[in-house]
Order: structure tokens, then sequence, then C-alpha cells
């Protein structure tokens, strides 16, 4: 089987009543009036682009927020207000993480003064748990894979009357999905101004990397209701082992993956695509890759080990998978359509997202080594 599909998008989007959440958000205006907020670095890596053959590579640096390593806290944070909002009387929220978003979820619940009982799959490694029970109210491991632990925390939300974050949905859970999708566009918006200007973005291709495909998601809602047809062309990046948009392209429906879940991209190794997102994405995405975990140690090392003038740059297993997806793109012989439905050439200017930091310390450390 091939490692990528090629989608010839619609490029026309629902506007149903969840869709009018992404439509109506004030995400961006909420996260300004937070007292840590600040935008995070937009850099462009020079030297790293002429090594791959490209005109530029612009990375926008998500390990700064919030001082929390991750983009998640933009998406779960923007949803536990709106949730408040409405109903400032739940005292306990719950989710399912492999661990940037239950860290999103318990700095949120923290600030909001409240409980926070989070849920990690087996894979879990002890430094990410560490780092939850650090800031959590409870913490548990379970004995499942991600998308069984999801099912988990859910069932027992309801049980208990606590309230469900989790950022996936399912048929009858949209709504707080859809916040946490909104939440996630304060990063587009950041970028306006400096590439993602008025009539055309200064990006020809970004690479979005991809989990149940709530971010990728929101990143094509964006430049497709910004930019119509001038939108950059948009490929999602997967880990073979757990590729469940791309298994969802080949099979034309919503699919857990048949893979063996095991990769250094935890923060990628989910199941089934959330749905709301999944038909944001058939619509809207130019194509899907997969990348074995020697892709992403690459890209890793590449952002550390600085070239010339290029920032040093540290990133995680899963913030890598973007970078690691272009460069797959470039060294790939196998690659020739793929590279021809995006229009990648000489002359392409790249947009990656650093999505984490090296939230698993010991790993980062481990896989960088030369």
């Amino acid at each position: 089987m091939k490692d990528f599909f090629l989608n010839n998008p619609i490029n026309k989007l629902r506007h149903d009543n969840i869709h009018f959440i992404l439509d109506n958000d004030d995400a961006f205006n909420y996260h300004n009036q937070l007292e840590d907020y600040s935008k995070t670095p937009m850099v462009q890596l020079n030297t790293l682009a002429k090594k791959l053959g490209v005109n530029k590579i612009f990375i926008k640096d998500e390990s700064k927020r919030f001082g929390l390593n991750a983009y998640k806290v933009l998406g779960a944070s923007y949803a536990i207000y709106k949730i408040l909002s409405k109903n400032p009387k739940v005292s306990t929220f719950c989710t399912a993480t492999d661990g940037n978003h239950g860290i999103a979820v318990a700095w949120s619940c923290n600030m909001n003064k409240k409980e926070s009982v989070i849920y990690v799959p087996k894979e879990t490694s002890d430094e990410r748990i560490q780092n939850l029970t650090a800031i959590a109210s409870r913490v548990y491991k379970t004995d499942l894979n991600y998308e069984e632990t999801c099912e988990l925390a859910k069932t027992t939300s309801e049980r208990m009357n606590w309230q469900l974050v989790q950022d996936t949905s399912w048929e009858g859970y949209k709504k707080i999905p859809a916040y946490i999708m909104s939440g996630y566009l304060t990063q587009f918006k950041e970028l306006e101004g400096e590439i993602n200007i008025i009539d055309k973005p200064k990006a020809d291709i970004v690479f979005f990397q991809t989990g149940v495909g709530s971010w990728g998601a929101s990143g094509i809602w964006y430049y497709l209701n910004r930019y119509g047809a001038n939108r950059p062309k948009i490929v999602l990046v997967e880990p073979i082992e757990s590729a469940g948009v791309f298994e969802s392209f080949i099979n034309g429906k919503r699919i857990s993956p048949n893979g063996s879940f095991k990769t250094i991209m935890a923060g990628l190794n989910c199941g089934i695509p959330s749905k709301i997102a999944w038909e944001i994405i058939r619509h809207g995405c130019d194509a899907c890759l997969r990348i074995s975990d020697k892709y992403a140690k690459e890209a890793m090392r590449s952002f550390f080990y600085n070239l010339n003038s290029d920032p040093k740059i540290t990133s995680g297993e899963s913030g890598a998978a973007g970078l690691a997806g272009l460069m797959k793109c470039i060294k790939d012989k196998s690659l020739d359509d793929l590279r021809a439905h995006i229009g990648l050439s000489s002359e392409s200017r790249i947009l990656v997202f650093n999505t984490e930091g090296d939230t698993d310390k010991e790993s980062f450390k481990s896989l960088i080594k030369n």
C-alpha cells in the first residue's frame, strides 16, 4: 500500500449548528485577555530550506505556549471558558489524553478553581504521567488504548456527573470538540500580518500533523474560510502505525486504524478520527501522508542541531511530525505523484508547526543523540 492518499477537495464546508461555533468564535479575544498570554514565535529556517531544496520554511513554535510546552491549551482553555459561561456550577472536568491535552485541561481547571480527572492509555510514558500528576487533581492509567480510554472517560463522566472535555467528537458529542477547535484558531490568527496576509498567504503548502484530526481540521477551516481558492495546499501527516485519517480516506469513511499503535509520536497515536473534523478534512485537505518514526527523529534533530543562522528549536516527537512529512515528501523517490499534486518544487514556501517541545524530556534526550 502507498503511504499517501491524494484528495480532490471540493473546498466547500457545511455551515450547520456545530460549524456555526467555528464561524463565530471569539477565542482570539479570550486568549488575549489571559494574564500569561503571548503570541508564539514564527521564524524562518533559511539554511534548512536551502538544504532541502525549497524556497522558504516557516515554523510556528508552539512549544512556547503558556509555559506548557504545547498548543493544546488553546483548545481546552477556550472550551472550559465556554462551558463555565453557560454553567458556572460545573465542579469537575474529565478527559482522556496521551499527555498534552490532559495538561491543558488540568491547567485550565486550576485557573478556574475546578477539579480535573485525567485518564491516560496504557502506552503513556511514566514522565508524561508524572507531569500530569503534578498539575491535575486525579490521574488514572488504564490498560486500554487511546480510543478505548476515551470511551472510559465518557462513560465514567456520565456516571459521576462530571463534564467531559474531549478533543474528539462522535455522534451526540460535537459542541465541546467544536469549542476546542475554535480555540485552536487563535494560532492561525496570530499569523495574520506575518505570513497570513490579506489576499493570499505567503506559504504555498502547509503540513499539519494529525491524531484524531481536530487541529488539522481547524487549520483547514481557517485557510479555506479566509482565502477560498487562494488557500495553500494542505497535507496531513500521521504515523504509519496509527493512521486513522489515512485509512479513513482509503475506506471512504471514518474507521479506527489498523496499525500496531507502536510509535514514538505519542500525541498522534490515536484512534478513529473525530466526526466533525473528518467532515472538514475530507472536503478541504489535499493529501494525507504516513511517516515512520525514522523521519520524526530526523526532523527533531534538524530542528535541534540548527544550521548556520537558523534558530535552534526544541521539538518533541509529535511536534516535529509536520517537518518530518515535508522531509519524506522531498526525499522519498516514490512520492512523485504527491509532489506533483501539491506543487512541491524549489520555489515552494512551506509552513510547518512545532506543536510541542520536549514534553517527555528523557525520550527527547535519547532521540536527539547523533
